[in-house]
């Protein structure tokens, strides 16, 4: 555009006016400073943010005024003095421009992360604690959930979105369970208002939530970690991976016999239909070993007062993935093995007399099916039919296993960028952790990165006794007859002997899985025991949190004596005589000792097969659901692995 020269002096100050940061930038604020945010009680508080250079900024905040300003890039930071819990407050904030934060809480603020376990909401357990659900209101209990998000370049200093909010039954479905049960365990014992702040993602090893100072002591996470700071290298591995999953989803929708036969309206199948009693897998030889679609139909007879009725479908666990009609028409789908499948059906879906079921189910590789143990049911008021037996099924294609995909949001660092750095000068009461499912291929180098992970986020947060508690792996998988080796009961170990590390509480959940389950639904339990660990570390008090932990173990000639302290008024086993000891002898082979309590505080061990015993084992398996030692509370025993001295 041409600008006639006696314009031009005119038209450069109205572009300065419109573009200059100094004439119209004005106070602004992350994310995590807002209406209804929580601060911590008892502490000095920061209050940052950005605006212009050097502009000055006033804060009034409880009959208080603060001044400072922002230093060249635009940052400025403020800090409160400590108060007591409470509220709901204001503060204004002035500068170029107002900002009015209301309904402002002091109480404790406790960061929860990890991964699924920690993640998961109290919206998957809606049919494990609907009263609980229905009946929340709370508004002094909040929620900030972090969005997902990792970055491998440089620290975050704002998330993208992001707000505080307080519990009723609508926003309650939002937060994480283990989460909320602590908090209401904690708000219930001490009344001062819970702040979460939910910094979780499913799937995610521990060395994505440490940051480059502290993966500097991991060679191979370095090497990972300098890789994925390239974009061009991100972007083309999603290219190539992006288009081997359309491949192999086109391939797949276009050889399926069911979608060109229309076996979703096909409601009478002809014998070309096997039968099989479900819940049930399908072997990899029925499957090829790959992938497949495996088409499922079962004719159920329904009375005349269940039409015109809403219902409610539940499908158990199924492998992999889901699409579901009835009567021909599409109910839900589920795109992934884990989550519970829960459908609402709408008036009108159900009729009296005959009605079909049709599952669409795609196998990504391997087995594929129902899984066992899980509820199959269809629900209509207080009425329950069982969707369990004989179903027909048929496969309508098979192919190549499903291409693999590269979780690069879990690789080192980037979640810590994106998902801790932006925390840093907001203060805690304390960390919640829930995580290490994803680091068992590899237990042994578990303890190291956690040390370093503790370590580091207390760097970062400034407080070197921040209480950090956490979860033990629950017990998971089909239970073994024999003792073994265990990668998750190695893992375990690991997190057992991080107790050692001062401020830290490890809550014991062996007994609270599900052996088909990665994630067990009783959250409750452990929302319970990491309470406890909490009332021991950051209040101070003195109860009983974590169950009978080992002191020593010794021989006896040919009996092994293992003596435990915190048992409270003694030991007990649970259902009958103690179970899941083993002692191994030179040999290293360990087998199944008989075990009994001797005295408020020892266990006796004796196997004929080992007559000098050097190494005891206890609840060591994937799923040691028959482990029983508990104290007198009814808090369980860690699992443990330890040498024998004589």
């Amino acid at each position: 555009m041409r600008i006639p020269s006696f314009n031009k002096r005119l038209y450069y100050a109205i572009v300065y006016l419109l573009f200059s940061t100094d004439a119209f930038s004005q106070i602004r604020l992350p994310k995590l400073i807002s209406d209804g945010m929580i601060l911590q009680r008892g502490e000095k508080v920061s209050v940052w943010g950005w605006a212009s250079p050097r502009e000055e900024i006033t804060i009034s905040f409880l009959g208080k005024t603060y001044h400072t300003a922002a230093n060249g890039q635009g940052d400025w930071s403020v800090t409160l003095g400590a108060q007591k819990a409470g509220g709901p407050h204001q503060m204004v904030l002035k500068g170029r421009n107002e900002l009015i934060l209301k309904n402002i809480l002091y109480g404790d603020v406790w960061l929860c992360s990890g991964q699924s376990n920690m993640e998961l909401e109290m919206r998957r357990l809606i049919d494990v604690y609907p009263a609980v659900i229905a009946g929340a209101a709370n508004e002094h209990i909040r929620q900030f959930l972090v969005p997902d998000a990792y970055d491998f370049n440089e620290e975050r200093t704002d998330f993208s979105s992001g707000s505080w909010e307080s519990v009723h039954s609508e926003t309650v479905l939002n937060f994480s369970a283990v989460g909320y049960f602590f908090a209401t365990e904690l708000y219930r014992k001490y009344g001062v208002p819970v702040g979460l702040i939910n910094a979780a993602l499913g799937g995610s090893p521990a060395q994505a939530w440490m940051s480059e100072r502290a993966i500097k002591k991991f060679p191979l996470y370095i090497q990972e970690w300098t890789r994925f700071k390239n974009r061009q290298f991100i972007d083309s591995i999603q290219k190539v991976e992006a288009e081997s999953q359309q491949n192999w989803w086109a391939t797949l929708n276009q050889g399926d016999l069911g979608l060109k036969r229309r076996w979703i309206e096909d409601e009478r199948p002809n014998n070309e239909w096997l039968v099989m009693e479900m819940p049930n897998d399908f072997k990899t030889s029925e499957l090829g070993g790959g992938g497949a679609v495996v088409w499922l139909k079962k004719e159920i007879e329904l009375p005349a007062k269940w039409a015109g009725q809403p219902a409610k479908l539940l499908l158990g666990t199924i492998k992999d993935a889901d699409s579901t009609f009835i009567n021909g028409a599409f109910v839900g789908n589920t795109t992934y093995m884990y989550p519970p499948r829960r459908y609402l059906l709408t008036p009108g879906v159900l009729k009296p007399g005959k009605n079909s079921m049709t599952v669409r189910l795609v196998v990504n590789g391997g087995t594929g099916g129902f899984i066992k143990d899980k509820p199959y049911q269809l629900i209509m008021g207080t009425d329950t039919l069982s969707l369990a037996g004989e179903w027909k099924y048929r496969v309508g294609v098979k192919t190549a296993p499903s291409p693999s995909t590269t979780f690069i949001r879990w690789k080192p660092v980037g979640l810590y960028n994106a998902m801790i750095a932006p925390l840093k000068a907001f203060s805690l009461k304390g960390i919640l952790w829930y995580q290490g499912e994803s680091n068992t291929s590899n237990p042994d180098e578990y303890g190291a990165l956690m040390r370093s992970l503790i370590t580091d986020w207390r760097i970062a947060f400034q407080q070197d006794r921040l209480p950090f508690l956490y979860v033990q792996l629950a017990n998971f998988m089909e239970e073994k007859t024999q003792p073994g080796v265990s990668h998750w009961a190695s893992l375990r170990e690991q997190q057992r002997k991080l107790a050692n590390v001062p401020y830290t509480g490890m809550a014991v959940s062996l007994d609270l899985g599900e052996w088909n389950d990665i994630h067990p639904l009783n959250k409750f339990d452990v929302g319970k025991r990491l309470f406890l660990q909490a009332q021991k570390v950051a209040y101070k008090e003195k109860v009983f949190s974590s169950g009978p932990v080992v002191k020593n173990v010794k021989r006896r000639k040919d009996k092994v004596l293992i003596r435990f302290s915190a048992v409270g008024e003694g030991l007990l086993a649970k259902n009958g005589d103690l179970r899941h000891f083993a002692l191994a002898g030179k040999d290293h082979v360990f087998v199944w000792a008989e075990a009994r309590i001797v005295g408020k505080n020892k266990v006796e061990l004796f196997s004929k097969g080992v007559p000098i015993p050097i190494k005891v084992r206890y609840a060591w398996a994937d799923n040691p659901a028959s482990a029983n030692l508990y104290d007198s509370e009814g808090l369980p025993a860690s699992s443990f692995e330890l040498n024998v001295r004589k």
